[in-house]
């Protein structure tokens, strides 16, 4: 069935002007939108498919909070087994993880409770030094009676997925695989990292292509029911695609905030819903049009930027949507293939690619003062339109290489960040890539992009005065990259 659910077709033929989908890559590049990969189909039809390198179609992703949709499917899938209910308690799953005495308002929890936020906490309970996030779950003092306040919790969400995984009997991704995405041609490789306790991640953890993460939003459009045969029952999916809770408890709206939420799944306007993710993993569902969109990307640290392509999507593409077909645009329409093939991670760094200050300082060597980072020696090396950042910590001599006009990938120099399971090293360096641009005379800065399975950004800003030097380092990254945050200032050594 894999190929049958991704039939191409030129977007004038699903009432898509080729114009404005242009459109829209070119002002999502322009704004300095950082895309992985970008999806958009109409009437189940391909209208716009594209990668941008480095990433590649055939490529495991990870998904952040989208995750939490397939969370939500394993939950329907049982239910419309009868395994379980959603009125069931919580707790009655959970017996080896409950305090003494119980507070009632954790008794009290409800199994579409976790589905719709609405735990009784008022964040999520764990954290990275947490060796079993179910134990804390059920341990943390509550709030407030559960199905009463929207609070996005992610702890609800894998207390969710452990869940399913004690009743089935094995982790929640490989159960949607047996019963539905291996016969939508879901990624055989797909998995999901793991909590320290050894269930899955599913809150954050899932790893699978964009077509992936397209084929669970076709069968959420499609009410469950794909090539002919009922995967997921009608019911379920109409309620977890509609509001169960106001998710806005300021009483303001915004581009997600405001709609509703329904099971793991963001109300959107115009009756749309999405499967959202942090750094822009999207799956947008607009039924009334037949559309769906999906994106990948690494938006971390620019939340504004999140709300940008939800408004850039509405205005270039959702209200030029025509309900019949269109003339054709050649012209247009190769361009528009062209632009496709051809797309490339946007640099976000605005600034030259040389300074007559490069050749002065390339090599040299500037002894800092005691700082946060650690860092007792830094340098910059020059080589045409690369370059070398070398620091000299604690622990010995790390390098980055980036470059002037375009990105160099490579590996981060840092072998104790985890690896498949949180709290575990992985023992290897994740994949980079890292761009520099001199956006004045005397200021560098570096942007170094994590793209392994775990996504974040680092940038490094020197400012050179004479013989002496100012750093700023900042990073944005779910538990790692800690190191590269602060400030330091220093002289270059004589020779």
């Amino acid at each position: 069935m894999q190929n049958d659910l991704f039939p191409a077709a030129r977007p004038e033929s699903m009432g898509i002007p080729s114009k404005q989908i242009l459109k829209f890559l070119k002002k999502a590049e322009a704004n300095g939108i950082m895309l992985h990969s970008v999806l958009m189909m109409r009437r189940d039809h391909v209208v716009a498919e594209g990668y941008y390198a480095p990433f590649r179609k055939d490529e495991l992703h990870r998904m952040y909070s989208a995750s939490k949709t397939f969370v939500s499917a394993a939950i329907g899938l049982l239910a419309d087994e009868g395994r379980i209910s959603l009125d069931d308690h919580v707790c009655d799953y959970f017996r080896d993880k409950l305090p003494d005495h119980p507070h009632p308002y954790i008794l009290d929890m409800r199994i579409r409770d976790l589905l719709m936020m609405a735990t009784p906490y008022t964040s999520t309970t764990y954290n990275r030094n947490d060796k079993d996030w179910a134990w804390t779950f059920f341990n943390t003092e509550p709030s407030h009676p559960a199905g009463t306040i929207f609070n996005y919790d992610t702890s609800g969400t894998y207390v969710l997925d452990v869940l399913a995984e004690r009743v089935t009997g094995k982790p929640f991704l490989e159960y949607l695989k047996d019963k539905v995405l291996r016969d939508l041609g879901f990624s055989e490789d797909a998995w999901c990292i793991k909590a320290p306790e050894g269930n899955s991640w599913g809150g954050s953890g899932v790893m699978c292509t964009t077509r992936d993460l397209a084929r669970l939003a076709l069968l959420f459009m499609h009410n469950g029911k794909l090539g002919g045969k009922q995967y997921l029952s009608k019911e379920y999916v109409q309620t977890a695609t509609a509001k169960q809770i106001d998710n806005s408890p300021t009483g303001h709206r915004d581009y997600v905030h405001g709609n509703g939420y329904g099971y793991q799944i963001w109300m959107f306007k115009d009756g749309a819903y999405a499967f959202c993710g942090m750094g822009m993993q999207l799956a947008i569902c607009i039924p009334k049009e037949d559309f769906l969109f999906i994106c990948t990307g690494d938006t971390q640290g620019s939340a504004q930027v999140y709300a940008g392509i939800v408004e850039l999507l509405w205005s270039e593409i959702v209200e030029e949507l025509h309900p019949n077909s269109l003339p054709e645009e050649k012209e247009a329409a190769e361009k528009l293939e062209k632009t496709l093939r051809n797309l490339r991670v946007v640099n976000p760094l605005i600034g030259k690619c040389s300074s007559p200050l490069a050749e002065k300082i390339t090599g040299r060597c500037y002894a800092l003062d005691p700082n946060p980072m650690e860092i007792n020696k830094i340098s910059v090396e020059f080589h045409n339109v690369e370059g070398q950042l070398i620091l000299d910590t604690k622990e010995g001599k790390k390098c980055l290489s980036f470059g002037m006009e375009d990105y160099i990938e490579g590996h981060f120099p840092q072998t104790n960040y985890f690896g498949h399971s949180i709290g575990t090293p992985g023992g290897e360096r994740y994949k980079c890539m890292a761009i520099a641009r001199w956006t004045q005379e005397n200021k560098l800065v570096i942007r170094c992009y994590i793209i392994d399975n775990y996504l974040g950004n680092m940038t490094v800003t020197l400012g050179f005065k004479g013989e002496e030097i100012g750093i700023c380092m900042t990073k944005t990254a779910e538990w790692f990259l800690d190191e590269y945050e602060g400030f330091a200032g220093g002289h270059m050594i004589k020779k």
